[in-house]
């Protein structure tokens, strides 16, 4: 009898005692969106237009210190979905689903899994885990390999004119896919004409589907969508990119590499691209030409947002829905001279977090605590009424929810080669070969002075934090 089963029963158990007067759970609105860094009206950048995504956060609280625990899309979506630490590369979600198949007992479930077992019918569109319709194989498309085992009722990727979900996820205008060399693929494009011409268009349109077929059932719904854009390539509706006609950037802070040894790297993921033989960290002007069609991208999906909460509020459910918009990890346009995530610097840490509870206290301020992803699993948990698994390791963000001026607390980060901790004031990166970078955020060089050197007690200390905190 499978552990999926018996908690289906458990739940439904504990349902008929509580008897009708019992509060109905509420729903989970879970939006995910690929690469999206904090560069939001919201979050102080005037320069972009994000209106469903800044009216989303007058709505609710914008966690401005928001930090994920990997720089990339594979390892920072496990958290997510897991509510625990993992492997630091994309295949984690992968490897974690070979284990639920040798030893079930001793995996614990994932985050849809949980709330599945709890009554409520969970579907995932898009992007939510690391490949999007969560299958293996070339295609991505492999029935037989499933990257989150027992979580999803329903699983979906449209993918169109794409033919694959991997064609669909690095795909341009009108079915164009990424081929095996991708130097003979455009960076950046801005094709005229609607939505449903990049694969982001079609998975609102199923995302929207199925909330209404969801907020019609008699069961709670767990709903995940996961937007694409503005992953590379920078591909949206010209209209989008449109906006930005004649509007000023800010400059790039720090756009030079660091001195001496970080975790920057070549940006080789951006490099591969077809770039037209320029270089954004030699040409000013190509720069900020990238810069416009990633805001670009960033437009696009927020308007696809503010499409699938347009349909939430429609159908009526959203009286009862706890609405969290996610951004997987940050990306540098050109700070530290890096274009892409992949550091343990800020720029590829932070990203936006915003939380929407029915009925929440002072809706609209925003919390400068430090908070983490992995805080995301039992913070749900607590605004559903659902109980909170003891093998989840964050920290339910309920308070800050009511209170924007709760403190908040660590946040831990991972990569291959090296491991940080971010504290209220400080962050330290400790790499695998003993060396050790520390930051101060309260100075004016933040992350381009490594002060490690003269602080060897501080080191100490927050060394100790993270080893300790990391093997929890």
């Amino acid at each position: 009898m499978s552990r999926l089963f018996i908690a289906t029963i458990l739940g439904a158990c504990l349902s008929a005692c509580v008897g009708g007067a019992a509060e109905p759970p509420k729903n989970v609105l879970l939006l995910c969106i690929d690469d999206l860094r904090p560069e939001l009206n919201c979050f102080g950048a005037s320069h972009i237009h994000s209106p469903n995504i800044d009216r989303l956060a007058a709505q609710g609280r914008a966690f401005q210190r928001h930090y994920v625990n990997a720089p990339s899309c594979g390892p920072s979506r496990c958290t997510l979905l897991t509510g625990r630490y993992g492997a630091a590369g994309n295949a984690a979600l992968f490897q974690r689903a070979k284990e639920v198949t040798k030893s079930p007992d001793r995996v614990p479930p994932s985050m849809p899994e949980w709330f599945r077992s709890h009554g409520f019918t969970t579907v995932s569109v898009g992007k939510v885990s690391h490949h999007p319709g969560g299958r293996g194989g070339p295609g991505w498309n492999d029935a037989a390999k499933v990257e989150m085992p027992n979580a999803w009722d329903r699983h979906l990727m449209p993918v169109g004119v794409w033919k694959t979900p991997v064609g669909a996820m690095h795909g341009l205008a009108h079915g164009k896919a990424r081929p095996k060399n991708a130097k003979e693929f455009a960076l950046f494009e801005a094709a005229v004409g609607p939505d449903s011409i990049y694969p982001d268009g079609l998975i609102a349109e199923e995302g929207i589907k199925q909330l209404e077929e969801l907020a019609a059932a008699d069961r709670p719904f767990f709903l995940a969508i996961g937007l694409l854009k503005p992953h590379l390539p920078f591909g949206a509706p010209k209209h989008y990119l449109d906006l930005y006609d004649g509007v000023a950037l800010p400059p790039t802070p720090h756009a030079t590499k660091p001195e001496g040894k970080t975790t920057w790297h070549g940006s080789g993921e951006f490099m591969k691209y077809n770039r037209w033989g320029r270089d954004p960290r030699q040409d000013l002007a190509f720069a900020e030409a990238v810069r416009r069609h990633y805001a670009a991208c960033v437009s696009y999906a927020d308007k696809l947002v503010g499409d699938i909460l347009a349909k939430l509020k429609e159908t009526g459910a959203d009286q009862n829905t706890v609405i969290v918009l996610w951004g997987d990890h940050g990306w540098h346009l050109g700070e530290h001279g890096i274009w892409g995530k992949q550091s343990l610097f800020e720029e590829a840490l932070r990203s936006p977090l915003i939380m929407v509870a029915p009925d929440m206290k002072q809706a609209g301020g925003k919390s400068n605590a430090v908070v983490s992803t992995l805080d995301i699993f039992p913070t749900l948990c607590d605004l559903t009424g659902v109980e909170t698994p003891d093998f989840a390791q964050g920290v339910s963000l309920q308070a800050m929810l009511q209170d924007p001026t709760v403190e908040g607390h660590l946040a831990l980060a991972y990569q291959s080669r090296a491991t940080t901790i971010r504290t209220d004031t400080y962050r330290l990166i400790a790499h695998k070969n003993g060396h050790i970078e520390l930051y101060d955020h309260t100075s004016r060089e933040k992350e381009t002075v490594n002060i490690a050197p003269a602080h060897p007690e501080l080191v100490a200390q927050l060394k100790a934090q993270l080893s300790k905190n990391l093997e929890q």
